[in-house]
């Protein structure tokens, strides 16, 4: 990961802390409000815990937030918590990781009990963030994790998570949509070099390491270097079925002979009205439609606290 920026606000500001809290996310059985205020208390904050229940709840929590912001759940609380704190100085996020795939917190290297990660906080440091801004024909979008079209993106528009969330589905989904996916052709601009024509089984650009319900596409990401990971399958190369799940399986997705990846600080993708993911939102497809789909990174949008553990 990238180094620190300087030290924890556990270290030199063990003041007020906010605690954004999730009863719905997955782990949130484990412990509840009361027992991760009193870590807090225990690390000498003086914690204000928040459960919010909608966008404008969230909003009106973080308004005036300052200082360590501690978010318990899993990672559309990280998202919505996120959103509303990217590019605001003076405020550094927490993650106390309690979904599913987790996939912000596992790409920083924070995994463990809720409890425990939530105590490690007081030996933590602070490191920059990056965020993908994403500029459409639909409008303006932020990413923490991933965007992109293709197979995964149609296939996150048929996957309902909301019905029960399954890596073992969507793996098993990505990679038969993968053999059988017949895309358009594209002419990428990545960094302002335009490629030849070429149909992608898969596109996505990566900020994390993985996306969905933990799907490791970029294994070796880093959402602090200031650049976006392009990981993309060309549909006139792809493998079967058996290599991309032994591939997933083994965490060597980007080591498959049919996928290229590569980092980059901008990438124009040509929209033809086809489906879009920005993270686990779908954005549909419009038949008809055209444009550019502009991808860029955001350096340094969040600061975020890292405990001094192993990496994920």
């Amino acid at each position: 990961m990238t180094a620190a920026t300087g030290p924890s606000p556990t270290q030199t500001d063990r003041g007020h802390a906010t605690l954004i809290y999730n009863a719905n996310a997955g782990g949130s059985g484990h412990c509840t409000p009361e027992d991760l205020v009193g870590v807090l208390h225990g690390l000498g904050f003086q914690p204000v815990c928040r459960a919010t229940t909608s966008e404008d709840e969230l909003q009106e929590a973080l308004a005036t937030a300052q200082g360590p912001v501690f978010v318990a759940g899993g990672d559309g609380t990280v998202r919505a918590v996120a959103l509303q704190l990217a590019g605001r100085p003076g405020v550094v996020l927490g993650i106390v990781p309690m979904g599913t795939a987790n996939n912000v917190a596992r790409t920083l290297g924070i995994q463990g009990a809720p409890l425990d990660i939530l105590a490690s906080y007081g030996a933590a440091q602070v490191q920059p963030f990056d965020l993908g801004r994403v500029t459409a024909p639909w409008g303006q979008d932020l990413f923490l994790e991933a965007c992109g079209c293709g197979a995964f993106a149609d296939v996150l528009a048929e996957y309902d998570p909301e019905s029960g969330k399954s890596p073992l589905r969507a793996v098993q989904a990505l990679t038969t949509a993968l053999t059988s996916f017949d895309p358009p052709p594209l002419s990428l601009t990545v960094d302002g070099q335009t490629a030849p024509p070429t149909a992608f089984a898969l596109l996505e650009v990566m900020n994390t390491r993985a996306t969905g319900p933990r799907l490791r596409l970029a294994t070796h990401a880093d959402p602090g270097d200031g650049q976006l990971d392009v990981v993309r399958i060309d549909a006139g190369g792809r493998e079967g079925l058996l290599a991309y799940l032994a591939a997933l399986a083994r965490d060597e997705f980007d080591a498959l002979s049919s996928v290229e990846s590569s980092r980059a600080a901008v990438v124009d993708i040509p929209y033809s009205g086809q489906a879009f993911h920005i993270d686990a939102e779908v954005r549909p497809p419009v038949p008809g439609a055209a444009g550019v789909v502009r991808v860029e990174a955001w350096p340094g949008a969040l600061q975020v606290l890292v405990p001094q553990q192993g990496e994920g």
